[in-house]
């Protein structure tokens, strides 16, 4: 059994390359795989791997400069839900585009996932998804306005589109394990929006402790791993990932004429040239080989690579 740590905290690195060596590191010698993100504005990311190990990593983040209070989401899987390890600089540790925005100064009301149902079933409650459209797809809380975005990126600008249809309204929004609402609550409050709230822990945490029959929670939750989908108490969902356009599909949709494995499925087939399609093909065929020979795919990605 492998447990996966999901993880983020923003605090001020003043030199993330300093910190990526000897994580990498300390996760070859437990033989973690996944991805960490490090950025000056903090460390986000989702790793797998023996307990010992996870909790061997956790410790070393604690450590770094601003992280003792670090928190964690666990989780199980039977299977290691990641073919490598990666350990990245970047600009920022998701993507937002909006260099003023700024986490540790001031973000939203946080609200327990025990208040959550009550809070966004109020009237004079919006609540919105900041989730990328195709996470959306496959799940979200009822009457939850999604926004259709490609990326995170995309947020501001749907926001400035939009915002005259919330005045006079409260807003809660949510995503998966609550990092982009530290971004979008942040902004939010920015633009001079006076009452915001997000979901602590996000969908997650949410799934986790609030029970089924409780739930106002419909579908499954899209996860970066090997997993691609958990439902309530983080059980492993129905979904595949099609390794072509990295969207979330049913094992019924394997069935349809569009799809070829690591290739194209029916979301994307239409989307690529055959020359991609072909590239496709090779890359797949590498992809096999690698894991008939047991090789296990290691290293840095710095932001210039990534």
């Amino acid at each position: 059994m492998y447990t996966i740590a999901a993880l983020y905290h923003f605090t001020r690195f003043e030199d993330p390359a300093a910190i990526q060596g000897p994580l990498l590191a300390l996760c070859e010698a437990h033989k973690i795989s996944g991805s960490l993100l490090l950025a000056h504005e903090g460390i986000n990311g989702t790793i797998a791997g023996p307990r010992d190990g996870i909790d061997a990593v956790i410790v070393h983040i604690r450590a770094l400069s601003g992280c003792d209070d670090l928190e964690w989401k666990q989780s199980t899987a039977a299977s290691q839900p990641f073919r490598r390890l990666k350990v990245r600089l970047k600009q920022e540790i998701v993507a937002m585009g909006q260099p003023d925005v700024d986490p540790v100064a001031r973000v939203g009301h946080y609200v327990d996932p025990a208040d959550w149902n009550d809070l966004i079933q109020s009237p004079d409650v919006a609540v919105i998804d900041t989730r990328n459209d195709y996470e959306v797809a496959i799940g979200t809380f009822e009457g939850a306005i999604d926004p259709k975005t490609d990326s995170f990126r995309d947020f501001p600008a749907w926001w400035e589109q939009n915002k005259h249809r919330f005045h006079n309204k409260r807003i809660a929004m949510f995503c998966t394990g609550g990092i982009r609402c530290e971004k979008s609550t942040n902004y939010l409050l920015g633009q001079g929006v006076q009452d915001v709230y997000h979901l602590k822990g996000g969908i997650l945490k949410y799934l986790e402790e609030v029970a089924t029959e409780d739930s106002i929670w419909r579908g499954e939750c899209f996860v970066f791993d090997g997993r691609v989908s958990v439902g309530h108490g983080l059980k492993e969902g129905p979904h595949l990932l099609c390794h072509a356009c990295r969207r979330p599909i049913l094992p019924k949709d394997t069935e349809r004429p569009e799809y070829e494995q690591g290739v194209a499925c029916h979301l994307c087939a239409h989307e690529t040239t055959e020359a991609d399609k072909t590239r496709f093909r090779e890359r797949q065929k590498q992809m096999a080989l690698a894991e008939a020979r047991g090789t296990r795919h290691i290293k840095i990605v710095h932001e210039d690579e990534a």
